[in-house]
């Protein structure tokens, strides 16, 4: 606890280190002429989350996990329960919130507005697991928030359950290809890379699937979980399809793109990539 920040910063780097050597290794699909621009892009927002983010909330996470254990705040904090059934309900908990969020930023129009910065991106490798918005954080600590404070969530076990949600953010969204038995194997309890690919498909049904976060049963216990991709893993295109051009791509296009205005209506509702654009050098994808 008394190190939880240089904790935090060890496992962040280390996981990009090693997710970035496996996509280099071992990519599911070879990565597009933009990689420079993406990676600018997506990591500045995640730094610009984090300014907006210690902006709105004086305390957030652990901070604010203790905040509410000194003042008794929470189920967990009135009850003497052991250490690891506070880690269990901890990590369940907090995982079913990000699932719970993450249908709300699919079906609630103003929230979509704000979660298309995530699927805009047009390509599909660990460096989306840092695109978002910068308000979609705000939106995002606020329910995590939530939680702790209702159900006392102990410091401790919000440190593992934070750790977690970075390895799984880079894991999930690693342009990795791994082996298809392995796959179904690990999908059974966790969100793999082709579990997650889905969810960023331009097709309207397989990108209102798969929310889960980092346990795979959410999607089949609610009924969201879509197996496997219409197109082949090597043939989904990703993206909005109406925020597709290179001004939408900048930094200053994610940001706006919130406030852009879209031909459709509604929430996650977007149109698929037209066909002849679907064909076009820059959804085409090498196998």
């Amino acid at each position: 606890m008394t190190r939880g920040s240089e904790l935090y910063a060890t496992v962040y780097f280390g996981a990009i280190v090693v997710v970035a050597l496996l996509e280099y290794v071992q990519p599911r699909r070879e990565p597009g002429a933009t990689l420079r621009q993406r990676w600018f892009g997506n990591f500045s927002l995640t730094i610009l989350c984090a300014v907006l983010v210690r902006t709105v909330f004086p305390v957030v996470g652990v901070g604010w996990a203790i905040f509410c254990e000194q003042r008794g705040l929470g189920l967990l904090n009135q009850v003497d329960w052991p250490w690891w059934a506070e880690l269990a309900v901890t990590i369940v908990a907090i995982d079913l919130t990000y699932y719970a969020q993450h249908v709300a930023l699919h079906r609630v129009p103003l929230l979509w507005r704000l979660h298309r910065t995530h699927h805009s991106d047009l390509e599909y490798d660990f460096t989306t697991g840092v695109r978002f918005h910068p308000f979609e954080a705000v939106y995002t600590n606020a329910a995590v928030m939530a939680v702790t404070a209702a159900l006392g969530l102990p410091p401790f076990a919000i440190v593992v359950s934070q750790l977690m949600s970075v390895c799984v953010a880079f894991a999930e969204h690693a342009n990795v290809r791994i082996p298809r038995g392995l796959d179904r194997l690990l999908r059974l309890v966790v969100v793999t890379p082709d579990m997650h690919r889905i969810h960023h498909s331009v097709d309207a049904r397989e990108g209102d699937s798969n929310f889960a976060n980092t346990f795979s049963f959410w999607d089949r216990l609610f009924g969201t979980y879509v197996d496997q991709p219409s197109a082949g893993h090597d043939g989904i295109a990703f993206g909005v399809a109406e925020f597709a051009e290179g001004r939408h791509q900048t930094l200053p296009g994610l940001l706006a793109l919130p406030f852009r205005s879209s031909a459709a209506t509604g929430a996650r509702t977007e149109s698929p990539v037209p066909t002849d654009r679907a064909a076009s050098p820059q959804y085409r994808r090498q196998e």
